[in-house]
């Protein structure tokens, strides 16, 4: 899809079709290696990453906020010699890890509110303060919903959740409110035409090209959309051409791999006995889904377009490596769980049974 809703940008700005998907490549060969070593890491060296992870992630949202590059209205970019980095994709997977960790750590201790509060909740709070700085609000919500999520695992009472959820709404709209361009976005996100050429035009050519796609598609290659009319066709709105060529079918596909994803993620954390590996687990499924989530709904104008990513599809190697990474573990503690890894001891003892004979 990368290749496809790509090729014509890539063509005009380079002369060759394959200069953005060969980067997606590159991404892709780093990563995948990263996700392999990730399910084979024990729990232990990955809890030691935790305060590491959270301290690095933290430096550099710090750096991006102030020193940042400002793209598409956001400075949530930081610019490393040759290379550009989001470091709000990194920091996801860092505040999982680090949040767990802690959590894992009180385990005993959850009873008590502070316990739960203190210090995640501050943590979680200066990383998405860091964000909105950059006027990154998508980052914001998916920081957010970590938050949220971390706090209903633990089981926090659902008072603080009516308290957070108030908080975080009229935070959301002074925001809004701050910023013409964001302002417009949601007060046209439900009816695109009323600024057609304006900040309705990328949520209405979405909606063009979705409604293009029919049950079965155009076809791979064949969308329309992607020959300018639809900005940031191989980015945040990659699923408006995956719908415009592979129809009602492919969407429904791939909506549904990222539900077989949680299902298998959930599962992971309903049956593990370590603390550490439900609650990073279960992180890791609500940063997946929320995301989905949001970037579908922007692509169907049911949510405001705020610059959020499909994962595992959408191009970018700030967002594909820590995905990857973060997918590797939820494999290596799949491994680990008790069914699983009475299976695999079974397997090693008919291969040496084998082997004797």
């Amino acid at each position: 899809m990368v290749l496809s809703a790509s090729s014509v940008r890539a063509y005009r700005e380079t002369g060759d079709s394959y200069t953005i998907v060969r980067r997606q490549l590159m991404w892709v060969v780093i990563g995948v290696p990263c996700a392999f070593i990730a399910s084979r890491v024990s729990v232990r060296w990955v809890r030691g990453l935790a305060y590491p992870a959270f301290s690095i992630s933290l430096a550099l949202l710090i750096v991006t906020a102030f020193a940042g590059r400002e793209v598409n209205g956001n400075t949530n970019w930081l610019v490393l010699g040759p290379i550009q980095v989001q470091p709000s994709e990194i920091a996801k997977l860092s505040l999982i890890i680090w949040a767990s960790h802690i959590y894992a750590n009180k385990e005993r201790r959850l009873g008590s509110l502070h316990q739960m509060l203190v210090p995640v909740v501050p943590g979680m709070v200066l990383a998405t303060g860091l964000v909105v700085v950059g006027k990154d609000l998508g980052t914001a919500l998916i920081f957010f919903a970590l938050l949220v999520a971390m706090l209903w695992v633990v089981g926090a009472p659902g008072r603080l959740f009516g308290l957070v959820f108030a908080v975080v709404s009229v935070a959301a709209l002074a925001l809004a409110a701050t910023s013409p361009t964001r302002l417009a976005r949601i007060a046209t996100f439900a009816d695109p035409f009323k600024d057609y050429h304006g900040t309705g035009w990328q949520p209405a050519h979405g909606l063009y090209a979705m409604a293009s796609g029919g049950v079965l598609g155009e076809g791979i290659g064949a969308s329309q959309q992607k020959w300018g009319q639809l900005p940031e066709a191989h980015t945040d709105f990659i699923f408006a051409v995956l719908g415009e060529e592979l129809g009602l079918i492919g969407t429904l596909l791939v909506i549904g791999l990222f539900l077989v994803l949680a299902y298998a993620g959930v599962r992971v954390a309903r049956e593990t006995k370590q603390p550490f590996v439900r609650y990073c687990t279960f992180g890791i499924v609500v940063w997946l889904l929320c995301q989905m989530i949001i970037n579908v709904g922007m692509v169907l104008a049911l949510l405001p377009v705020i610059g959020i990513p499909l994962p595992l599809v959408s191009y970018g190697g700030s967002s594909l490596l820590p995905t990857l990474s973060a997918l590797g573990l939820v494999i290596g503690f799949a491994r680990r769980e008790p069914a699983a890894a009475r299976a695999l001891a079974q397997r090693r003892r008919a291969r040496s049974a084998g082997l004797s004979a």
